[in-house]
This record gives structure tokens, sequence and C-alpha cells, in this order.
């Protein structure tokens, strides 16, 4: 556990940074870009994700489930497996310019009027979609190679200060228009991919074979099964998360404009995840390793310690933020129609909350022998999420979606839950799950009637000072973590305490 801890720190220390530079970047967007502009590049990365969704034919939870049996009985040189992850990635991403220039008239049609933005740079979504697909393949592999680290780096920090780069190039008058902004950052997964591929490769760690291996034929059929289920599983999933921003740009008033409050909201609600892509990140390697192993024990650890540690952090997070978003809009001068993104951000990040509650059951579940239910709960996932998405969108604007969201990632997660305690037995909760529960709603409510009369920057900082030493005094008193109590021994080590 103590590999899991040590990368997990490091990763979501790197990922609170990356947030920091996304942070500044969010601001930077909505000074120096209009609305319809802000939107836009939300709609690149929700359609990109989509494009990724399709064209990874299921190629990360190949290399998760079956890295071990690859590692363990063939030398490096040997490996064919990223050179049959890519080359199916490089080919299903082919199909998937031939669907996106036969569909194309639809997309005119349900974009045209509300968001012209979208036609207008229709292509140039098709390079961030590959480098997105081909990054994220790169990225499995990384975890499997321990070098979670440096993922974390390029996804979290190196792609948002590609984006600052271009912002300020913007700010500046460096770039001269938003037409070469945005054509500069259609290109900027795929320059990460391309340093990723390097860093790999100067390790001589990533080698490309083209004959197919004793393993790849051993396990043919599993791979094959495997790859269908992860793949359509991973479709349904990113439908579901990503369709929101697609239905507002087609049926709400104000098109891009809607999109761009709405992401802004969901934005501010992912730094609640932030902890979670480290933690998963470090944890894929092992739990693979634990599930070739048949140690049972291993994985309810890993289940158990990464639920606690998720929820202590996103709870804090969650009201952090909930108390001070309106203050921070308006200092930083932030126009003043993202704060709808106010009740976007409530609802999104009370279901990042939960999710982060629930533990690492889709890492688990993935690199199981049962990985087909990924496949179960996507179908149901999509078959709530889409509907629900549309109707309460037509209804209720940007809320719509927020609403939707909550309702189907809380059933989504639940069903996975259920599923590994009645097949191994294992959950995530115990009585210190009540107690972090308790002590976030205490911390909350003291904070609210405390200070919800006070605004500016001065009362911000010291309304966010209570809620860390009220809460962190809480969880170390508490010992509602083993991680982090650990952490906060090394540090006391550290500074001689």
């Amino acid at each position: 556990m103590s590999t899991i801890r040590r990368q997990s720190i490091i990763s979501s220390l790197i990922v609170y940074i990356g947030f920091g530079l996304g942070g500044i970047n969010t601001l930077l967007f909505a000074r120096f870009l209009t609305l319809d502009e802000n939107g836009l590049t939300g709609m690149f990365v929700s359609i990109g994700s989509i494009m990724f969704a399709f064209a990874n034919v299921g190629t990360p939870s190949f290399i998760n489930k079956f890295y071990p049996y690859y590692r363990d009985n063939l030398p490096d040189k040997k490996n064919d497996m990223m050179t049959l992850s890519l080359l199916g990635t490089g080919i299903a991403f082919l199909l998937v310019i031939v669907g996106g220039i036969v569909f194309k008239p639809l997309v005119i049609q349900k974009f045209g009027n509300n968001s012209a933005g979208v036609v207008k740079y229709y292509y140039w979504i098709f390079p961030f979609g590959l480098g997105q697909s081909l990054f994220t393949v790169l990225e499995a592999y990384g975890w499997q190679r321990n070098r979670a680290v440096l993922t974390s780096f390029l996804r979290e920090c190196q792609w948002r200060l590609l984006n600052l780069l271009l912002i300020l190039g913007l700010a500046l008058g460096i770039l001269r228009g938003f037409d070469l902004f945005v054509k500069l950052y259609s290109f900027t997964y795929l320059l990460i991919a391309l340093i990723m591929t390097v860093a790999l490769m100067a390790r001589k760690q990533l080698h490309f074979t083209f004959s197919i291996s004793r393993v790849t034929r051993k396990f043919a059929s599993r791979i094959k099964s495997m790859i269908l289920l992860a793949w359509t599983g991973s479709v349904m999933f990113n439908l579901s998360f990503y369709f929101a921003q697609i239905v507002i740009a087609s049926v709400v008033p104000g098109g891009l404009d809607a999109v761009a409050v709405f992401t802004f909201g969901q934005f501010v609600a992912s730094l609640i995840m932030a902890p979670q892509r480290g933690v998963a990140a470090a944890a894929i390697g092992p739990l693979s390793q634990a599930w070739k192993d048949k140690d049972y024990g291993r994985i309810g650890r890993i289940y158990t310690r990464s639920s606690i540690n998720q929820l202590v952090f996103s709870i804090v997070i969650f009201i952090l933020v909930a108390l001070n978003f309106r203050d921070a809009i308006l200092f930083f001068g932030i126009p003043h129609k993202y704060l709808a993104g106010e009740s976007v951000f409530l609802i999104i990040g009370l279901n990042r909350v939960i999710d982060m509650g629930t533990g690492l059951n889709t890492q688990i579940i993935g690199t199981s022998t049962y990985w087909r239910f990924d496949f179960v709960t996507g179908m149901i996932l999509v078959a709530f999420t889409i509907p629900l998405n549309y109707w309460l969108a037509k209804h209720y604007g940007i809320m719509g979606p927020a609403i939707a969201d909550i309702l189907t990632f809380s059933l989504y997660n639940a069903i996975r839950c259920i599923f590994l305690y009645r097949k191994f037995h294992m959950q995530p909760f115990n009585s210190r799950t009540i107690y972090t529960l308790l002590l976030g709603a205490g911390t909350y409510a003291l904070a609210y009637f405390c200070f919800r009369s006070q605004t500016g920057f001065l009362w911000m900082i010291i309304r966010s000072v209570s809620i860390l030493a009220l809460y962190g005094g809480g969880a170390v008193l508490l010992r509602l973590s083993e991680d982090s109590d650990a952490l906060w021994l090394a540090i006391r080590k550290k500074l001689r305490l």
C-alpha cells in the first residue's frame, strides 16, 4: 500500500497543481474569450472525448487487465501489446473520421442555428479527438509501467500549460484572433501524446513489434470478447458523461453561451475529483496484479481505503468552493453571467462527492474477471442519461443536465457497489464514513452561519482558513484516514514537531 500511497500523493499534488493552472485558464478564458468562444472550447473537450470512446476500441481496459500476463511471460522487445493497442486505435479513428464526414449534414442541422461555431470548426475537433485517443492509450500503459506521476503531469499540468500559453498569446496579441487560437488548441493533446511516447521510448519502456506473441495467441478469444464489451461500455459511459454539453448546445437558448456557463460550473465541480485521478493512476497496476494473484484481501483494503481517503478530501473541497463561489467570481472579475454556474456546481459537486465516497469501484471491476459488468452498467447509465438530459435540458435549461447527472450517476455507483458486495463481499464503508459525513455537515453549517454576511477577498481567506482548521483538525483527531495519519506523521517528523 505504501507504493500506492506515495504515487497517489505525488500524483494528487500534481493534479491539484494542474487544477490550479486550470483555474487560471478558466479565469483567462472567461476574461479574454466571449461566452460563445469559451463554449466552443468546452465542445471540443466533449466531442473529442466521445470520439475517443469510439476510437479506443477497448484498449485501455485490455492494457489494464492483461499487462501482468504480457510482462510475466514476454521480454519487452517481444511484447506486442502496445503495437496492437495503438494500431487498433489508429484504424478505429479513421472510421471515426469517415463517420464524421457522413454525418456532417446532421451536425449542421442540429447546431447550425443555435451553435454555429461547432459547424465552423467541426473538422478541427478531429485532431483534438485523435490526440485524446492516443494519449489515453499511452496513459493506461504508463500506469502499468509505474509512470503514474508522468502521466498525471502531462494530462493535468502540461496540457493546461499549453492552454495557458495559447490564451496569453491571444490576450497579448501574439496570436492574431480566435481563429488561430482554436486551430492551435486542436493540436494540444497530440503534442502531449508525442511527449509521452518519447519519454517511454527514452526509458526503453515502449517497444513495437509486428509479430503476434504467444501471449496474444493464448488469450486471443478472451481479449476479443473483453475488448468488444469494454469498448461498448466506454462508448456508453462517455456518451453519458459528455452528452450534457452536446444537448445544451443543441436545444438550450443561447447555445454555446449556455455551454460556457455549464462547463464553468462543471469544471469547478471537477476540482473535487482531483484526488481520485491520482489514486486511480497509482492503484491500477497493483489491482491488476492482485486480481492475477487472487489476493482479495489486498483488493478489499484498496477499496476501503480509497473510499475514505477520497471522501475526506472531496468533502472539504466541496465546502471550500461552495462557500466561496460567488466571492471568487466577483473578486477575479469574471463576467457576472458565470454566476449562473453556481447552481450547476452545487448539484454536480455533490454528485462528485458521492462518486468519490464509493471508492475505486470502476477500477476494481475493470481489472477483475467480471469486467463484462462494465458493459451492463454502461447500458443502464446511457439508457437513463440521454433521455433525461434531453428532457430536463428542454424544460430547465442548464440545470437540467446537472440534475440528470446526479440522478443517473448515483444509480450507476449504487449498482456497482451492490455488485461488488454480492460477488466478493467487499464494501467501502465503515464507521469512519459516518464520522466524515457528520464532520463535513457540521463544518459547512458552522462556516455558513458564521460568515454568510461577510463578503470580499479578505473574508474569503478567513472563511477558507477557518474551514481548513476546523475540518482538518477534526479529521486528524478522529483519525478518519490511515493514509492521512501516515502523511501527518511524516510531516511532523520532517518538521520535528
